[in-house]
């Protein structure tokens, strides 16, 4: 279980990370790693991938992407230290989401977005896939059928605590009705009479329900608890949580916490039994005057039936940085309802998220290259 409230400065090692031992910027970036690992409670698979005995990685092609942060002279050095002499490594720093066609032939190991392509192109030589991005959603069918033979890691829990505060600006932002503020700013109008909207009250003393008690929903609790807030959550792999949530349900009871929550955080990752999870009934089952923030996939969302209880006046207001349909067309209702706050899915974006992912990419490679166990294993058949 991760604790983020522990934020560690003892060194842990997992595995020998003594590439480039001399040098003052490696050493730097393998104490960052254990670090990371530590704080954020990252977990190595139980073995390495599965692979015949006489078999060893030989074609590694890592996709850099300036706009995701995952690029840099830094980050190349760092890459071709873990895979020292023993693969090929190829960096193909073409901008977009999907690599070079003819750099994927005969590649074992593929570090970037997953997609259909990808793992169409591969075909049967890829051993391992790292996302960069923490869903997996976009190629989640294609890759449940090469489980068997694929491993298959991500960024999860390495953006949370830019989500989490994300999600808890978004929601201080909507309790002091900042966006009204921020309008009349705007217009030079000094506008004291828009206190009387400021009716939510407190957050000390009101019930937070985390919807997915994992990475970035336990980073939130945590967030909400510091606020004072009673939190209560979800999750789908069992009921143990930490100190700081008071009730851990499964999600057959999110109906139920519902009608004691305050505040909603949705923080589920896309499967089919997250889709649509969050409609017409959820909202009739929440706590009237709630407030709902989602930061998770905007398919868990019924979009209509949220902008219905926004109408009817059963919600407070929405914090949403997830949409359905993304990008979200300029004529929908949601753009024009005062109590929304509306983020083009980039509640992880920052320095910090972008340098976590970094240092995991190389981590993962360099265990890949030794055949040692790799962290942040994605199980395909649950989506996460």
């Amino acid at each position: 279980m991760p604790n983020p409230r522990r934020r560690a400065t003892a060194l842990i090692v997992l595995g020998c990370t003594c590439w480039l031992a001399t040098s003052a910027v490696a050493q730097t970036w393998q104490e960052e790693t254990q670090a990371l690992i530590a704080e954020l409670e990252l977990q190595a698979a139980p073995a390495p991938i599965a692979a015949p005995a006489d078999w060893r990685p030989r074609r590694v092609l890592v996709t850099l992407m300036p706009a995701m942060g995952m690029a840099g002279a830094e980050f190349e050095a760092a890459l071709r230290a873990a895979a020292g002499d023993q693969v090929e490594l190829i960096l193909d720093s073409k901008l977009g989401l999907q690599p070079r066609l003819e750099a994927l032939e005969g590649v074992d190991a593929f570090l970037g977005m997953c997609t259909d392509t990808v793992l169409q192109r591969t075909g049967d030589s890829l051993r391992w896939l790292h996302s960069y991005s923490v869903g997996v959603d976009h190629c989640r069918d294609a890759a449940v059928k090469l489980q068997d033979r694929v491993t298959f890691s991500n960024s999860k829990r390495l953006s949370a605590p830019a989500i989490a505060e994300h999600t808890i600006a978004m929601l201080l932002a909507l309790t002091h009705q900042l966006p009204a503020y921020h309008q009349a700013q705007s217009q030079g109008s000094w506008q004291r009479q828009l206190a009387s909207r400021v009716t939510f009250g407190e957050l000390q003393g009101r019930t937070l329900l985390v919807a997915g008690l994992g990475g970035i929903g336990t980073e939130i609790a945590w967030r909400a608890h510091g606020l004072g807030m009673r939190v209560i959550a979800t999750r789908n792999s069992s009921r143990e949580g930490p100190d700081f949530v008071d009730y851990v349900g499964t999600p057959e009871e999110l109906h139920k916490l519902a009608a004691q929550a305050d505040v909603v955080a949705n923080a589920l990752p896309l499967t089919p039994q997250t889709t649509g999870v969050f409609n017409a009934a959820f909202f009739e089952a929440l706590k009237p005057g709630a407030i709902y923030l989602s930061v998770g996939r905007g398919g868990s969302t019924v979009t209509a039936d949220l902008v219905d209880a926004l109408r009817a006046g059963r919600l407070y207001g929405a914090g949403l940085d997830v949409t359905d349909p993304e990008p979200l067309p300029a004529d929908h209702p949601l753009w024009r309802l005062p109590n929304v706050i509306i983020t083009p899915h980039v509640a992880a974006a920052g320095a910090g998220t972008d340098r976590r992912a970094m240092l995991l990419a190389v981590e993962n490679l360099r265990r890949y290259v030794a055949r040692e166990p790799l962290l942040n294993i994605v199980d395909m058949e649950r989506g996460y």
